[in-house]
């Protein structure tokens, strides 16, 4: 098996073990991350009701033409500012961050800090 299958599995695995636990509401949706090679992508969900409220990726209109590169943290903090910013519209303060297996650091850690910073509350 390549190297690369194998840290795929290991992130599964891992995103497989955080969500048995993490569960969003009405009340605290879960605010769900998903990093690609290219682009980033962040939704903000009810799992008891199974609905998405707001979602934001650097394939949204409100981001798209505005950044030169779309897989780097710059485009994580546009990412994370426009989630909350559609949160906020929506009423929704506070969310549990799920990372999706992947570590806090680099693109997620910025998503997350710039999402914090506009007034979402994790």
């Amino acid at each position: 098996m390549p190297p690369v299958a194998e840290k795929v599995i290991a992130r599964l695995k891992r995103k497989k073990r955080i969500r048995k636990d993490l569960k969003g509401t009405k009340e605290r949706p879960r605010l769900s991350v998903f990093r690609s090679a290219q682009h980033i992508y962040a939704q903000v969900i009810d799992d008891r009701a199974g609905k998405t409220y707001v979602a934001a990726s650097t394939l949204s209109p409100e981001l798209k033409g505005k950044m030169k590169k779309s897989g780097n943290r710059e485009a994580a903090k546009e990412v994370g500012a426009l989630i909350a910013q559609k949160c906020l519209e929506k009423g929704i303060k506070e969310v549990v961050f799920d990372r999706s297996g992947y570590i806090y650091h680099g693109r997620v850690q910025a998503l997350a800090v710039a999402a914090r910073e506009k007034g979402l509350i994790f």
